[in-house]
């Protein structure tokens, strides 16, 4: 298997077929060990952030009832953007992993949870789950990858449309759960080919209808009527914590296949692909955000994206426990291990949303053909 290699230095040259098939059975025995070991530990770990939420959740709104007050609008608006943050992040985006299904709690599985959010849990679990974890920065296959609206590599030929690409990207995030829900729709394509005329697109539309219908009944109208004359501050607190949810984790998200040093993939360089070269493209195509517990908890330790995506399954309580085994399987086979503090990721990605939204300086020249799974994109 071989693509045409852009970068001057091809990441895994170094590595004979033998080299990516052991990295693949190390990481299969750090998952065995961690699979071996779960217990009560990480059931008391979920179902502790689950109670904080719901207390910080429900206390923040009983404060927003007075949010006349600016200092009970200011206290109340930044506990509920907390509990949303956490709701979706820590708590959502995991169990919907089916990271806590072993433990057998029907109000604790992928199943059955429903989230915060306008995407309803059965559609996300379809187009994250299944399409972006498998075809992780696959040019083509994963639409995660700028999210099917922008360039996210200098092989993609240049649009003069894409000279709005940081604008849309700045909507994308303030508005980020309908963007997640209009992706999961794969809306564009639909609307495109056609597809929006299939009863399967009309029946998963409308279930997007009701899910925002339930978000909106419950943010904008029945809380702020309970606040009584307290009813647009109460909006407007709501909006706001929407907002910096939105915007926090659509951050984070960019900081996992964004930055500099995260590589891009060609569709022929997946053809025949094994376990080893599916671990190796999950560890190349991620980022870590580096930082405090408290940071871990709140990216919902999708700031260890990076074994987060090789083991997508695992309690994510688990990640920071076994981020230095990694690192060190990194280290020992000559590959790159992309982090950094949240602020320096998050410039990192956004300098290459605005720096493809312009045609390229130069016109790549292809090297030669490399032996493995990987094309990149300069950064």
């Amino acid at each position: 298997m071989t693509v045409i290699q852009k970068k001057a230095v091809n990441p895994i040259a170094h590595l004979s077929a033998e080299d990516i098939e052991i990295i693949g059975k190390e990481l299969d025995a750090i998952r065995d060990r961690v699979i071996a070991d779960r217990g009560e530990r990480d059931a008391k770990y979920i179902r502790k952030v689950i109670k904080t939420q719901r207390t910080l959740e429900i206390s923040s709104r009983a404060v927003l009832l007075f949010s006349l007050f600016p200092p009970a609008w200011i206290v109340g608006t930044a506990g509920l953007a907390v509990a949303k943050i956490l709701d979706n992040m820590e708590i959502g985006h995991n169990v919907l992993h089916g990271q806590w299904d072993w433990m057998r709690d029907p109000k604790i599985h992928s199943t059955t949870w429903e989230w915060d959010h306008a995407s309803p849990s059965d559609q996300w679990k379809h187009s994250h789950n299944q399409l972006h974890h498998t075809y992780t920065n696959v040019l083509g296959k994963d639409n995660d990858l700028g999210y099917g609206i922008m360039r996210v590599d200098e092989d993609q030929p240049w649009k003069p449309a894409y000279l709005g690409q940081p604008l849309w990207n700045f909507i994308n995030a303030c508005f980020f759960q309908y963007g997640i829900a209009a992706y999961d729709l794969e809306l564009g394509k639909n609307l495109s080919d056609g597809g929006h005329k299939t009863p399967e697109f009309r029946a998963r539309a409308r279930a997007v209808g009701r899910k925002i219908r339930r978000q909106v009944l419950k943010d904008y109208i029945v809380h702020p009527l309970l606040s009584g004359p307290s009813f647009l501050s109460t909006m407007a607190a709501t909006f706001t914590a929407n907002l910096i949810r939105n915007v926090w984790s659509h951050s984070v998200i960019m900081c996992g296949h964004f930055p500099n040093g995260v590589e891009t993939f060609e569709k022929q360089s997946i053809e025949g692909e094994t376990k080893g070269e599916w671990y190796l493209r999950q560890m190349l195509g991620s980022a870590n955000i580096s930082g405090s517990k408290l940071m871990h908890i709140m990216t919902g330790n999708l700031s260890y994206q990076i074994e987060h995506h090789l083991f997508p399954d695992l309690p994510s309580n688990r990640y920071q426990e076994i981020a230095p085994q990694v690192r060190a399987l990194f280290d020992r086979y000559g590959l790159k291990y992309t982090t950094g503090p949240l602020p320096k990721q998050v410039a990192s990605a956004w300098w290459k949303i605005i720096r493809l939204s312009l045609p390229n300086r130069r016109t790549a020249q292809p090297g030669p053909a490399a032996p493995a799974l990987v094309s990149s994109s300069p950064a």
